[in-house]
């Protein structure tokens, strides 16, 4: 793993518009920002200087078909923009710490700002529709064992809740959430909400490079509050570079690799903290997880006390 202030092609916190000047913005906006890779699919600048005519006016479309024209044609691949997040009940986790959250970006996370990529070769025999088609079907399938991601019934697709219980030892697992934020034939992105260890989106995605095609993780991300800070700082980010590795490892044996190989790279995008944020902690589920843990057996007994005193 290398961990550098940010290679000549990896841009600027001011060319991705994360700067200082754009994390004044609402919440909600940023929330609602584009992932990485979407900004690839941005109009050139040059595109207005290929405008029509002005004559041309007189040849438009109606306007409810111009309205329809102006759509992206991957419009149906973003989910529909939501203020909280709803949840249902979801068997085999605890499903805490998500339903009324908002979603978070890099704007509104506290610590350094990480860019982590985590690639790995499949092969020439698959291509990367068949990559992607088999990470969403099967992704909780290739997560680490003692973490749980409960997705929707029929895959990952956009506008999707996950919870997540994950394991952070001591016999406690930090409950939370993601949303499905973009999810296409080569690509889907996931989102983090209010509470997250971070607070920012990861993008999979798949392409071909001359005979074979590379499959990655791209993770762009700050610690949300001043905890996960602290926590990221002192062995966080190695062992979440280990639980991605193991995972492009696992989809990698399922995609019928011998030797799946994982290179793992760190860049600082940011090293500033983003110190006003740090009211975030409220809503850390770490805490909340550990407290819902020690409570769950007096929260028991009383429903029990309850239960006997309506029947009395």
């Amino acid at each position: 793993m290398t961990d550098t202030k940010g290679p000549d092609k990896v841009a600027t916190a001011d060319e991705i518009g994360l700067s200082a000047r754009e994390a004044a913005a609402p919440p909600h906006a940023a929330a609602q920002a584009a992932p990485p890779h979407a900004a690839a699919q941005a109009a050139p600048p040059h595109a207005a200087a290929q405008a029509a005519p002005p004559h041309a006016a007189a040849q438009a479309a109606p306007p409810h078909a111009a309205a329809q024209a102006a759509l992206p044609r991957d419009a149906a691949s973003w989910a529909r923009k939501v203020d909280r997040l709803e949840v249902d009940h979801r068997s085999g986790v605890r499903g805490t710490n998500v339903a009324g959250r908002r979603l978070t970006g890099p704007v509104q996370g506290l610590g350094k700002m990480w860019q982590k990529t985590y690639r790995m070769d499949a092969g020439s025999q698959i291509t990367p529709e068949q990559a992607i088609a088999t990470w969403r079907e099967h992704f909780p399938e290739f997560w680490p064992k003692g973490n749980r991601f409960a997705g929707a019934l029929t895959g990952i697709n956009p506008g999707d809740v996950a919870l997540l219980d994950l394991s952070i030892g001591g016999g406690v697992e930090l409950s939370t959430g993601v949303f499905v934020l973009y999810a296409d034939a080569e690509s889907f992105t996931l989102m983090t909400p209010q509470g997250h260890m971070f607070a920012g989106w990861i993008t999979f995605s798949a392409e071909r490079e001359g005979d074979t095609t590379t499959v990655q993780a791209l993770v762009l991300m700050r610690a949300n509050d001043p905890l996960y800070e602290i926590a990221m700082t002192l062995g966080g980010h190695r062992k979440e570079d280990k639980f991605w590795a193991a995972t492009l490892t696992a989809l990698g044996r399922r995609l019928g690799l011998p030797d799946p190989r994982v290179e793992t790279r760190s860049t600082c995008v940011d090293s500033k903290r983003q110190w006003r944020h740090s009211r975030n902690v409220w809503h850390n589920s770490m805490v909340r997880s550990v407290l819902q843990t020690v409570l769950a057996p007096l929260v028991g007994l009383s429903r029990l006390a309850r239960g006997v005193k309506s029947q009395a």
